[in-house]
């Protein structure tokens, strides 16, 4: 059986979540985009029920969102996330700004 992780990545432009994958093997990398905080913890369940063990997640997620997905995959896969507390391609603000009260996680 293969090992499946995941990178999952948060951008307003993503409507519907984006999936590739790269078959490297032994393993599976999956790379996912999402549109908000909601949709992530939706995936995340997702990926937990087809054997993902590892999630990764982009520095798009300020510590809300990354807290939300821990939460949904309720120990089922392995979290971790790559961190900008003030993240350049939010004009140095946090993914909590833009994402956590517009997904109403606040």
């Amino acid at each position: 059986m293969k090992r499946k992780v995941c990178f999952m990545f948060i951008n307003a432009a993503v409507g519907e979540p984006v999936r590739t994958s790269v078959d490297l093997g032994q393993s599976e990398m999956i790379m996912l985009g999402v549109g908000g905080y909601a949709s992530a913890c939706d995936e995340a369940r997702k990926l937990a029920d087809e054997g993902v063990i590892l999630l990764e997640l982009c520095g798009g997620f300020g510590t809300i969102g990354c807290a939300r997905v821990t939460e949904a995959v309720a120990g089922r896969l392995q979290v971790g996330v790559v961190r900008f507390d003030n993240h350049p391609g939010y004009d140095n603000a946090s993914g909590d700004d833009r994402w956590a009260k517009r997904d109403n996680f606040a």
